[in-house]
């Protein structure tokens, strides 16, 4: 079996996050989307609500399961016995990043493998943060989040 881990905030999930992962339980028997704490970011959602969040949006999606994280990537990746992690690149800033985290994960853990698959342009624009500024006043959701997360941020920007 052929596990993956798909890492990030997810706060929220976006249409973009469930392109990488529809495209990426594709290519693999198991796809565990990796919800961090990222305590850091000060994230608009707690991480039961973000993990609650992406089981949701991912219901649909058989190969698709969901865990929640905290410290190393690569300790979480050995811990779940997942041998390549997934990742979504929408521009070259992404890339900058992706290619240092990749080139770090590789010296903790020369065996786990990173792929990266590309965004499609009408997604390279979309971010979680930008979606939370779009709820934040009151703009339309609909094409940039599943209607679980579209009802979660109008719930918590409601006047």
């Amino acid at each position: 079996m052929i596990r993956a881990l798909t890492p990030g905030t997810f706060d929220p999930i976006t249409e973009g996050h469930l392109d990488v992962i529809s495209r990426a339980a594709q290519l693999v028997d198991e796809i565990i989307v990796a919800v961090a704490v990222s305590d850091k970011k000060k994230p608009l959602f707690s991480l039961e609500e973000r993990c609650e969040l992406v089981r949701q949006a991912t219901a649909h999606l058989p190969n698709v399961r969901v865990e929640p994280f905290d410290g190393l990537l690569v300790d979480f990746a050995r811990k779940m016995d997942a041998e390549i992690l997934i990742k979504g690149l929408r521009a070259i800033t992404d890339f900058e990043y992706e290619f240092q985290m990749t080139a770090l994960n590789y010296q903790l853990d020369p065996g786990l493998e990173t792929i990266f698959i590309m965004s499609p342009p009408q997604y390279m624009y979309l971010s979680s943060s930008i979606v939370r500024e779009i709820a934040s006043m009151h703009g339309e959701l609909e094409p940039f989040v599943p209607a679980c997360v579209r009802e979660a941020l109008e719930k918590k920007f409601a006047e």
